[in-house]
């Protein structure tokens, strides 16, 4: 990968502080709603209207309208971010906004705001990626409106792709150097691009994304956020933003205009160097529609000697709506939830039972994820690093211990604990340095010895062990937080039995049993050394 560039050769190129642009055909009305990106209140007789047009965009498309579009925002950067110098040689950039049936208005303004506050030398192109939508006046009106500016190339699709095909087919035709992508809904604020190339320019295998602001989804208010966000994760791989919090701030002097390094990104708003795009692979082709593709993007870039940034100094406001006011070709949350198990089963190495466990229904569709070794051989083409190693260099602080609970197996009648003696299983007194008494239950229900599995009723007769071969129903037990009810956490119970029957110990005989739940019985309650929580 291209190192940063030096000190010697820096200077030589020469730099220039950060052009605050903002160029609009004809000047603006201080006086029209929603100027200056202030909040704009529906009038009283039209509240029913707008009440009515909500749906068209799940935001407010009746105060849209009524905004100017090319309004000016404020300018929300750090006010370090005034003396930034960028290098006189930033690279050129396609910029790729990819919509479906984008409300009219909101659409022309995130245009503007890229046309208005863009310097021209860098603006390659602007390439807006029509997925086949059904508005009438997404097609020829569109077309003869943009026409006016020569940088601006309408992509109309014959069929939907959905926006991760259709970033590609923008990405595929685009001739800037650096590809920045954008949502359809957005206003960039002043200075936004330069500090983004800045990024790429210095080390090529880097994505940066600006700071994601916030346009009110209510009375389309321009609001600033908190500088120390960065995108992260939670099982099972749902994206959030969490802010850095203060003592790390202050332990290490940060200031609001330092680079953070971001685990995970939104993945609406980026910019990639495209021949480094590619090398990569693009996105997982696999991948349906929307959702998934920027935990499998950053994962990628990550793991395989890339880093992505959040740049302060680039600022670029997004409507957050409820919900997408298009439809899925196949169900919402199917679709994602597909996308993101094909993640986890090329990027998550073991770490993919953390998914799974916190997923479980999806065990049972695992077929349904399509081929996977187009993805498995590129991650071994780019010689990429574990989960692991990404999660002790990136994001230290996710929760990802590989099982759910681990050490002896106590029962609490007894005070005994269950021992391994081949195939069998014995109670034993309890001894914290014998490993045949060394169980772990893993998050995908399955009690391990080992290589070894525990199964409800070996060739006894009773429970036993057999050599785990992957993941079958009929292995599952159900204990702790994973139990059916809340009163049998601390039973182990036959996951796919009915009625229910849980591992026990017969008072007299003292050997390990299956019979009815109970929730009272001491006799089949069982507690591990150690829970892990995640």
């Amino acid at each position: 990968m291209a190192p940063e560039l030096g000190g010697q050769e820096a200077a030589a190129i020469g730099t220039h502080r950060v052009l605050a642009m903002d160029v609009t055909l004809a000047p603006r009305d201080p006086q029209a709603p929603g100027q200056f990106g202030h909040p704009v209140a529906v009038p009283d007789d039209k509240q029913e209207e707008a009440k009515s047009r909500w749906k068209e965009g799940n935001f407010n498309v009746f105060l849209s309208d009524m905004i100017p579009v090319d309004r000016a925002i404020a300018d929300t950067r750090p006010a370090g971010c005034l003396e930034q110098q960028v290098h006189n040689d930033l690279p050129t950039t396609t910029i790729i906004m990819c919509f479906v049936d984008e409300v009219w208005s909101t659409l022309l303004r995130s245009v503007h705001s890229v046309l208005s506050r863009s310097p021209p030398h860098l603006l390659q192109e602007l390439i807006l990626v029509d997925d086949f939508s059904t508005k009438d006046y997404l097609k020829e009106k569109l077309d003869a409106y943009m026409s006016q500016f020569p940088k601006v190339k309408v992509l109309h699709l014959r069929e939907r792709h959905g926006l991760i095909r259709a970033r590609l087919a923008g990405a595929q035709v685009a001739r800037g150097t650096v590809l920045t992508f954008l949502d359809s809904h957005v206003e960039c604020n002043v200075g936004w691009l330069e500090p983004l190339l800045e990024r790429v320019r210095l080390r090529r295998a880097r994505v940066a994304c600006p700071v994601i602001e916030v346009i009110s989804d209510k009375d389309m208010s321009y609001m600033t956020v908190d500088n120390f966000q960065r995108g992260i994760f939670t099982w099972p791989m749902n994206f959030g933003w969490k802010q850095i919090p203060q003592e790390v701030i202050e332990k290490n002097k940060l200031k609001e205009t330092d680079i953070i390094r971001c685990p995970v990104m939104a993945g609406g708003l980026f910019s990639i160097e495209k021949k480094y795009f590619f090398e990569l692979g693009t996105y997982d082709s696999g991948l349906d529609v929307w959702g998934g593709e920027n935990m499998e993007l950053s994962f990628k870039v990550w793991m395989c000697g890339g880093e992505i940034e959040i740049v302060p100094c680039s600022r670029v406001g997004h409507i957050f709506r409820n919900d997408n006011p298009y439809s899925f070709p196949k169900d919402r949350v199917r679709t994602v939830e597909r996308n993101l198990a094909r993640v986890a089963e090329v990027w998550l190495d073991d770490y993919k039972e953390l998914f799974y466990g916190h997923a479980y229904h999806l065990l049972q569709r695992r077929a349904e994820l399509g081929d996977l070794s187009q993805q498995k051989a590129l991650r071994e083409r780019l010689q990429c690093r574990s989960f692991r190693w990404y999660l002790e260099n990136v994001y230290p602080d996710l929760a990802a211990p590989l099982v759910k609970a681990s050490g002896l197996l106590v029962n609490v009648a007894t005070a005994r604990c269950i021992a391994a003696q081949n195939t069998t299983l014995a109670l034993q007194a309890c001894d914290v340095n014998n490993k045949a008494q060394h169980f772990n239950y893993t998050w995908l229900r399955l009690l391990q010895h080992g290589e070894l599995c525990v199964v409800p009723v070996g060739a006894a007769g009773a429970p036993g062990l057999r050599p785990c071969e992957g993941w079958e129903s009929g292995l599952a037990w159900r204990h702790s937080s994973m139990a059916a009810r809340p009163e049998l956490a601390e039973h182990l119970m036959v996951q796919h039995q009915h009625p229910p029957a849980c591992l026990l110990v017969h008072p007299v005989l003292l050997a390990l049993r299956l019979g009815a739940c109970t929730t009272t019985d001491r006799y089949q309650q069982w507690r591990f050394g150690s829970y892990h929580v995640a």
